[in-house]
């Protein structure tokens, strides 16, 4: 081949040599190690790719005897060939291809390579050797199943296939209310809930590919949906105002963790939800606990301090967890507002640093929990939430800047996450970027940090070899840039949709940017938006969903150019016109959102999700 071979994640040592290895019609995968039946799923891969990019036959086996032909292909346990867990190395000579790996993960990790690089070549494979292995010994992602979608059972099967193939090896379904807990079905009720069952065969699935499937349940916090049941009612922290970081919410939020039934209902929970999973680590969540001391709480934490307050109930929890054979994780944000509590942690939990903005402190924080002993993950994100199209700067920046300051200070874990707030707007595909350039960089930081992720996404996320899909995420993903006005954690471009239209100009306002320059900017996003949108005629994508891609980022962009022609009529002299203009917009713009959200998602979620959108409808129309 003449173009210079892709890879996501990109390998640390990769040596090409002259020559190239023809694939026959037919051959041999041999595997070789003590237990070759846990090659077998790693086989069964690749013989499938095999066919499907070379249309060659192969057969795996294992054997003692000589093999008459020789197998064309080896797939060996050596661990001093590849010395470094979950390591390989993959060697492609002209007369035959062998992956030496430290373990059956490492196989699998040298099997994917090498089935991007049959993607690429076809059957005329490139000599050459690749010598690779982790940086993070936990490389995940957290998909959020409670605001408000809860995702079909092939949508994440479909993802989680993906997500193996670039070599992640942890998931986590973020769960407040979205488990069908059997005996609080007043909890879940039309939220479509995963099952038992479900969760059991999505474990096996996730373990034939070399990823965890971690139980995750938040459990203090973010409870609305259970406190505004009268059975849990009692048990809330505070039912009315409290404020927040960015204002005031409205209770119930969290668990009043002096409340004698607010842990037997977390144990409760635990109960259902643990023994469906493989996995030994589990995520309580008991982040954002905002509302503590401003209820029930009040006195005692006006006694003994409000962090001391929250660290002794997650220590509660702590030792139910810890009796339960199951190591905790935990969202790291509340105890960091308690510094010289850190300490008091055990040092058999597992601190889950976040944070969303391209420089979050992780330096801080990871110092503060390796000073103290105490073991963490780097917690970035997608920044696909809040946003419509995604923020692909600060996706890449936050994704860069977790992975070098967990190098930094030993986390032993990365956690990439993508979020639902606020009605869970943007489509699976506008967080492909964030989820391939996370697994690439907590795979190797250094040989990924210059990737050209627009070309890497084509290629391995939308199984585009024109180059064109890459491209329009990426370039969508960067109009919120446009604007001249720029949010943490959001675009102005989703806000808009979140007042009424006569609150915009003055929350604009309140930005410092003039309403002349606010109308610029949004004229500069419509053209940005069309301009990243182009490349849509020229795409060759191959995967089965390919129309529901297409038609996911036309919606999207639809939406987009509906807020910046929103935020024009706000801020300048209304249009009957352009009201009506825009109700039949938003109408067509539901009507497919509606029907693209039910392909890859579950209903339960739909109505909470469009609500904001049937309120414009009606705005428009006042």
């Amino acid at each position: 081949m003449s173009a210079p071979l892709s890879f996501l994640p990109a390998p640390r040592f990769l040596t090409l040599s002259e020559g190239a290895f023809s694939l026959p019609a037919h051959g041999l995968i041999l595997l070789d190690a003590p237990t070759p039946q846990r090659l077998r799923s790693s086989a069964a891969r690749l013989q499938a790719a095999l066919l499907h990019y070379s249309q060659s036959e192969f057969e795996y086996l294992a054997s003692d005897a000589p093999l008459i032909p020789p197998a064309a292909i080896t797939l060996r346990i050596a661990p001093d060939l590849a010395p470094h867990p979950q390591g390989f190395r993959l060697h492609i000579t002209p007369h035959a291809i062998a992956i030496d790996a430290h373990d059956p993960a490492g196989v699998f990790y040298g099997v994917c390579t090498l089935i991007q690089i049959l993607q690429q070549a076809g059957n005329a494979l490139p000599t050459l050797e690749i010598t690779d292995w982790p940086d993070f010994p936990a490389r995940g992602v957290m998909l959020d199943i409670s605001r408000d979608k809860v995702y079909r059972m092939d949508t994440l099967y479909a993802l989680t296939d993906r997500l193996a193939s670039w070599k992640i090896n942890q998931l986590q379904l973020y769960t407040e209310h979205t488990f069908a807990y059997r005996n609080h079905p007043d909890a879940w009720g039309e939220a479509s809930p995963l099952t038992a069952q479900e969760i059991m065969d999505l474990d096996v699935y996730c373990r034939e590919r070399f990823i965890e499937l971690v139980p995750n349940q938040n459990s203090f916090g973010h409870l609305t949906h259970w406190l505004t049941k009268p059975r849990y009612a009692p048990l809330a922290e505070i039912h009315g105002k409290f404020s927040v970081p960015w204002g005031e919410m409205e209770g119930p939020f969290s668990l009043a963790p002096e409340n004698a039934g607010s842990l037997p209902l977390i144990q409760s929970m635990y109960d259902e939800l643990l023994p469906n999973f493989t996995s030994r680590l589990f995520n309580v969540g008991c982040d954002e606990t905002f509302d503590l001391g401003a209820g029930a709480s009040k006195e005692i934490c006006q006694t003994r301090g409000t962090g001391q307050v929250y660290l002794d109930y997650l220590l509660k929890i702590y030792a139910d967890v810890k009796q339960r054979g199951f190591t905790m994780q935990f969202w790291g944000d509340i105890i960091l507002q308690h510094p010289e509590l850190v300490p008091a942690l055990p040092r058999d939990v597992i601190a889950l640093s976040w944070g969303y903005e391209a420089g979050h402190p992780f330096d801080r924080e990871g110092q503060a929990f390796a000073s103290s002993g105490v073991p963490f993950y780097v917690c970035p994100g997608t920044s696909a939430w809040n946003t419509l199209s995604g923020r692909t700067t600060n996706a890449l920046g936050n994704l860069l800047n977790a992975a070098e300051n967990g190098l930094k200070y030993g986390a032993i874990g990365y956690l990439n996450t993508d979020w639902g707030d606020n009605g869970h707007w943007q489509t699976p595909p506008i967080s492909y970027l964030g989820f391939a350039a996370g697994a690439a960089l907590s795979w190797a930081v250094d040989t990924n940090r210059a990737a050209d992720w627009a070309n890497l996404l084509s290629l391995f996320a939308f199984d585009d070899p024109s180059g064109s899909m890459g491209k329009l995420a990426y370039d969508l993903g960067e109009v919120y840039r446009v604007l001249g006005l720029e949010m943490p954690n959001s675009s102005p471009l989703f806000w808009v949709f979140t007042l009424p239209l006569a609150q915009i100009p003055t929350a604009l306002a309140q930005t410092g940017v003039d309403a002349d320059a606010l109308t610029r900017g949004m004229l500069a996003a419509q053209t940005a938006i069309d301009r990243a949108l182009q490349p849509l005629s020229a795409q060759k994508m191959t995967r089965p969903d390919a129309d529901l891609i297409r038609r996911e980022f036309a919606n999207t962009a639809r939406l987009m150019r509906h807020a910046c022609r929103r935020a024009t009529l706000a801020l300048n002299e209304d249009s009957p016109a352009e009201r009506a203009a825009l109700t039949e917009d938003m109408r067509a713009f539901l009507e497919e959102y509606r029907t693209l959200w039910l392909l890859r998602n579950r209903p339960g979620g739909l109505p909470d999700s469009t609500a904001r959108f049937e309120a414009i409808l009606q705005e428009y129309q006042a």
